[in-house]
C-alpha cells in the first residue's frame, strides 16, 4: 500500500515540474483580425403578413423593376389586383422617384388573391420605406393608408368541442 502511494505522489511531482524554456517563451498566437469583404450594393429585406398570406420582398439599387415570384408586375391580373400591389408607388412624387432607382423582388404565398395582393402592397410599401434611410416616407405610408406599413395581426381561432367552428355549436334537436 505505501508503495502506490509513492508512485501516485511520484507522477504528481513529476506532473508539476517545470516546462522547458523553449515551451514555455513561445508566445501564444492571437486569432488575426477578419478582414471585411468586398462591399456589395445594398439590400433591403422585408417581409408582410395579411391574414394567412406572407410577402417577402427584396429591394437593391437598379432601373425600377418590380417582379412577383419572379413575373413582371405588369403581368398580373386582374387590374384591380395590380392597382393595389402598385398603390405604395403612387402615393407621392417621393415614392416615384424612389422606386424608379430600386429593384423589387417579391415572393409571396398563402391565402387568397386577394390577400396576397395586401401583403404584396405592404410588402413593397415597408421595402421602399426602409431603403430610404428615413422616417419621411414612413410618415406619409402612415398618413396615407396605416395598413402598408402595420401588419394585419388577425389570426384565425382555433376550433372548439361541441361546435365545428370555433364558435358555432352542433345544433340541439328533441325529435
Amino acid at each position: 500500500m505505501i508503495f502506490m502511494a509513492n508512485e501516485v505522489q511520484a507522477t504528481a511531482t513529476e506532473a508539476q515540474a517545470p516546462q522547458p524554456a523553449a515551451a514555455a517563451a513561445a508566445p501564444k498566437k492571437k486569432a488575426a483580425p477578419r478582414k471585411s469583404s468586398k462591399k456589395g450594393p445594398r439590400v433591403v429585406f422585408v417581409k408582410s403578413k395579411r391574414k394567412a398570406a406572407i410577402a417577402r420582398a427584396s429591394v437593391k439599387e437598379g432601373n425600377g423593376r418590380i417582379r412577383i415570384n419572379s413575373f413582371n408586375i405588369e403581368t398580373v391580373e386582374p387590374k384591380e389586383l395590380r392597382r393595389i400591389m402598385m398603390e405604395p408607388i403612387s402615393v407621392s412624387s417621393g415614392t416615384k422617384s424612389l422606386s424608379a432607382k430600386v429593384n423589387i423582388d417579391v415572393s409571396v404565398n398563402g391565402g387568397g388573391i386577394s390577400a396576397q395582393a395586401q401583403a404584396v402592397r405592404g410588402a413593397i410599401a415597408k421595402g421602399i420605406a426602409a431603403f430610404s434611410e428615413g422616417d419621411d416616407l414612413k410618415r406619409e405610408y402612415m398618413k396615407h393608408d396605416r395598413s402598408m406599413i402595420v401588419d394585419d395581426f388577425r389570426r384565425v381561432e382555433p376550433k372548439k368541442f361541441k361546435g365545428p367552428k370555433a364558435r358555432a355549436r352542433f345544433q340541439k334537436s328533441y325529435r
